[in-house]
């Protein structure tokens, strides 16, 4: 049976998320601060978070980022609050969805089993692992190299990464790379794409890549483009 961490303060919450998680065919493990979170991610493994934002020790901003550092498992933001800058900021640091208090049980599962589904589908549909002129990007295990050298990318700048390379010389605009990477409704605008693309390009550019970037295509998006290549 899979499992499904549930980080909360909110003892009651976590015992509605428990009980929904149970019916679902999941078997819940709860932690009620970010400390106690991040020790049953990393001893239970599970399949999908839910994870407060507001919790003692850690918030869930920090243990999402830590996370990130380590695995693409699901991660769903839930806060009490509704603020654009925090949804964009979790989302921003590797969450897979946002969900705001007050909030139904029914809703947070069909949030998961959206997610569950999308992340079968893609993994299915595409092959795991991409390779040009000295990049490397490895979906099973979302690590990138640059003539071996690992990039410390994380899970979003990864999957931009992955779908402009393995889409090369095509344009995709703003919208398009939001589409393809969150894969729903983005609660923020098309900004963050920009913010992302530019953390990814700095972290490339410790190495040098001379047969490939990421071009800038003014006024419509962005592509990975190759040089010297017949396409």
């Amino acid at each position: 049976m899979e499992k499904m961490l549930i980080a909360d303060d909110n003892r009651q919450i976590t015992a509605v998320l428990t009980a929904y998680a149970r019916k679902e065919g999941f078997e819940p493990v709860v932690a009620y601060d970010g400390e106690e979170a991040l020790a049953a991610y990393r001893r239970e493994a599970p399949a999908v978070i839910l994870l407060d934002v507001m919790m003692p020790k850690l918030d869930g901003f920090e243990v999402c980022r830590q996370i990130r550092e380590e695995s693409a498992v699901p991660i769903i933001m839930i806060t009490a609050r509704g603020e654009d800058f925090e949804k964009i900021m979790g989302l921003d640091i590797g969450a897979d969805d946002y969900i705001v208090k007050p909030f139904s049980g029914g809703e947070v599962m069909a949030r998961v089993r959206a997610i569950l589904r999308r992340l079968s589908r893609d993994g299915g549909a595409r092959l795991q692992f991409f390779s040009y002129r000295g990049l490397t990007i490895d979906l099973d295990t979302y690590t990138t190299t640059v003539d071996g050298e690992a990039i410390p990318l994380t899970k979003k700048e990864t999957e931009l990464l992955w779908t402009l390379a393995a889409n090369r010389q095509k344009v995709f605009s703003r919208d398009n790379l939001l589409d393809a990477v969150w894969g729903y409704d983005y609660y923020g605008d098309n900004r963050t794409v920009d913010s992302h693309i530019r953390r990814l390009r700095a972290k490339l550019d410790k190495r040098d890549h001379p047969g490939w970037s990421i071009a800038t295509i003014w006024g419509v998006g962005y592509r990975f483009e190759v040089n010297d290549e017949e396409v």
